[in-house]
């Protein structure tokens, strides 16, 4: 049984399923829950770009925290409770994984909206990604 469980979200319907299934998995199991956001859009790759302005970087992270909210709005109504924890990373599977491993989570949640291989093929999975390289079970939510 999970004792630290991971869920990564994105303020994707799939996410909100994601924390859902976390939040009860944790319940469950009375393991410690947390809702991971990465996000992949640093304030110095946005001071390079043509169009910067100081309102960018500041929609940006009112962006990630309306969907870090949502998230645990969701979290919240199944009962768990749970942290929050906003990272920064290029490759948002990599950013996962590296922050699971490091914090000693051994149970992922993830979700994901692929739902064949021709859509993993050409579009590519965060969720694919991070089971090639987890050290832990990583459960996929649909």
């Amino acid at each position: 049984m999970p004792k630290k469980i991971l869920c990564a979200v994105d303020g994707s319907h799939e996410a909100d399923r994601a924390a859902a299934c976390a939040a009860e998995l944790a319940k469950e199991t009375g393991a410690t829950l947390t809702l991971l956001h990465v996000n992949s859009i640093a304030a110095d790759r946005i001071a390079k770009t043509y169009f910067w302005d100081e309102t960018l970087l500041a929609e940006v992270d009112r962006q990630v925290h309306k969907q870090m909210a949502n998230a645990a709005k969701v979290a919240g109504a199944h009962g768990a409770t749970f942290d929050t924890v906003i990272v920064s990373g290029n490759k948002v599977s990599t950013a996962i994984n590296s922050y699971a491993q490091e914090k000693g989570y051994d149970h992922i949640v993830i979700g994901t909206g692929v739902t064949n291989e021709l859509e993993r093929i050409f579009l590519g999975s965060v969720a694919t990604d991070v089971i090639s390289k987890s050290h832990c079970p990583v459960t996929v939510v649909r």
